[in-house]
């Protein structure tokens, strides 16, 4: 008979792991734990020595993670087992909150996406006319409003990352694959949170001096490091926008296309790895709910 590991207070038959989905679950540990430790930007920049971006190598986890489920000896191990259900109930939980979380992330990137290629074509179509500044002071107002939003969904995040951080350390097949999904979904969360910061770079000005010391940073390269490209937006076109204002004869908007170009690509980039995401999800949840149908 197999022994049982009790875990929430529900009896786990610990069952032999074949070798290939022993070796799987151990990859998928050491990735995580990699992937733990992804740098200031895990969900676009590439790690070291890899093309990879964080985004991307979770997709190619929960992909590792969608086979084991779906494998012969997983569903012999929960298949009509009253005494794992629970465990794959919360598994699915987990996976709404993670539906819901990136459709949410998603429809912010969508919606500053279309504000920036909207200032792009304003800035392209209108060049030195001051009429921009209607057009500038638009996206500053829009970047204010959408700083509330992200607000809002990296509470909700936070919210979703407490009912992540309760995983066990058993090492039967069925546990060990479920601990590793939810550890893959606290991973996931930071990610998330890491993304919607950048996108929420501090709009900051000085009470005595206006955008002055802004502009001198902004106008040394030394000192630009400081700001990700959201940062450096939201300063460059404040500047902008008071050069507008003052009738400035030199205004030149190259410099604001060149960074709201880098901007857009930055944000394609996050799309991109959201829209893998959520198809891993996806896939995910309907692994799991097949394992329940009888």
């Amino acid at each position: 008979m197999a022994n049982l590991s009790v875990i929430h207070g529900v009896n786990v038959p610990v069952r032999s792991i074949s070798l290939p989905s022993r070796l799987q679950l151990n990859s998928i540990e050491t990735e995580l734990n990699e992937l733990k430790t992804f740098g200031v930007l895990p969900g676009l920049q590439p790690s070291h020595g890899s093309g990879e971006t964080g985004f991307t190598r979770l997709a190619k986890l929960y992909t590792n993670i969608v086979e084991i489920i779906q494998s012969p000896l997983t569903h012999k191990a929960l298949h009509h087992q009253q005494n794992v259900v629970k465990l794959i109930e919360e598994a699915l939980d987990d996976s709404v909150g993670l539906l819901d979380a990136c459709s949410t992330a998603k429809d912010l990137i969508t919606t500053m996406k279309q504000q920036v290629q909207d200032l792009q074509s304003a800035l392209r179509r209108k060049g030195r006319d001051s009429s921009i500044g209607s057009d500038i002071l638009a996206y500053i107002n829009f970047r204010k409003k959408f700083k509330k939003s992200i607000g809002k969904s990296l509470r909700a995040l936070k919210r979703l990352q407490c009912n992540n951080v309760n995983g066990t350390t058993f090492h039967c097949h069925v546990v060990k694959l479920l601990n590793s999904l939810k550890q893959s979904n606290a991973v996931t969360i930071s990610m998330f949170e890491s993304m919607l910061s950048f996108l929420s770079m501090p709009i900051m000005k000085t009470k005595a001096g206006g955008w002055s010391l802004i502009s001198k940073l902004l106008s040394d390269g030394r000192n630009q490091k400081g700001f990700n490209e959201v940062g450096t937006v939201d300063f460059t076109l404040y500047r902008l926008h008071g050069r507008v204002r003052k009738n400035d004869a030199k205004i030149d908007t190259h410099v604001e296309l060149r960074r709201l170009e880098t901007l857009c690509a930055t944000i394609e980039g996050f799309e991109d790895g959201l829209d893998c995401l959520f198809r891993c999800f996806i896939k995910i949840r309907v692994s799991l709910l097949n394992i329940l149908t009888p």
